[in-house]
């Protein structure tokens, strides 16, 4: 079976300045795969590559099978996207939206179901200018899934959302890839990336840097410890590759060693030694 992404040497410029540079990419059947990269990477121009929403200028795209450029609408019935901004009927309410476009398909998830996943089962009689930011985006999201897509692209879907809101989001994301539907995202929020996805792609300067899981992507930087205490003498740090073995050493003799840390490289880490290296 091929991957439900392949992507190979894709390329777009905006008059003389490139956007995507030679890109290559893979997203696998039920993945959750994340974009990370700083705004102008070209991480928003890919995605809207792969939706068949913009053109590209040379490369080769397989969205589920078939050319985004060139596929019709009952391959576009197996892909949901929630973009980075929508623009919505406010005048509707948040249950007629969705009754909307569940009509569009010809098989679809219920309404009410719908927005219980999402959330907004208590507000399904607002109008959907009344609702918040969140809200809002709940909703996008909420017509992202609506159509059953085998794949869904989520353009920094939590944008706007606070704390609580965001990890909610998140179960419904590691629902969806429960129940067997691929997910590409972009985000900049590492937290995200971390908790979500099964492999993380980092783009920088319109071409992908390094492609790995969340943990193994520490491995792109130096990899030892940083050992803290405070002792007798004052304040000390150490970066070992044995913390175990250092802080036995220091704490012989009964030597207390308070304010104790031990820190390792964190994906942020990597990435910006990634993006800093591109």
């Amino acid at each position: 079976m091929t991957a439900a992404v392949q992507v190979r040497g894709l390329c777009k410029t905006y008059g003389r300045v490139p956007a995507v540079s030679d890109l290559d990419l893979d997203v696998e059947h039920g993945e959750v795969f994340a974009i990370l990269g700083p705004n102008g990477a070209g991480k928003t121009t890919t995605i809207e590559i792969l939706e068949g929403h913009r053109s590209r200028d040379a490369g080769q795209v397989l969205v589920l099978g078939e050319d985004p450029a060139t596929a019709g609408r009952a391959w576009r019935a197996r892909i949901g996207i929630v973009l980075q901004e929508v623009s919505d009927a406010g005048m509707l309410t948040v249950r007629e939206t969705v009754q909307m476009f569940t009509n569009c398909y010809g098989s679809a998830r219920d309404w009410a179901d719908v927005l219980e996943l999402v959330g907004l089962a208590e507000v399904s009689d607002r109008a959907v200018r009344t609702l918040s930011g969140g809200q809002r985006r709940r909703l996008d999201v909420a017509l992202g899934i609506v159509g059953l897509p085998d794949l869904l692209f989520l353009d920094e879907p939590t944008t706007g959302f606070d704390p609580e809101a965001r990890r909610q989001f998140w179960e419904l994301i590691r629902l969806l890839a429960a129940e067997g539907t691929t997910i590409l995202l972009s985000t900049h929020y590492l937290e995200e990336a971390a908790a979500l996805a099964d492999r993380v792609a980092v783009v920088a300067n319109g071409t992908v840097v390094a492609v790995d899981s969340p943990t193994r992507l520490t491995g792109h930087v130096d990899t030892a410890a940083t050992v803290r205490w405070v002792d007798g003498t004052g304040v000390h740090e150490e970066r070992t590759d044995s913390p175990t073995e250092l802080i036995r050493q220091h704490s012989r003799d009964g030597v207390e060693l308070s304010q104790l840390t031990v820190t390792r490289p964190t994906l942020e880490d990597a990435y910006l030694h990634m993006i800093g290296r591109a």
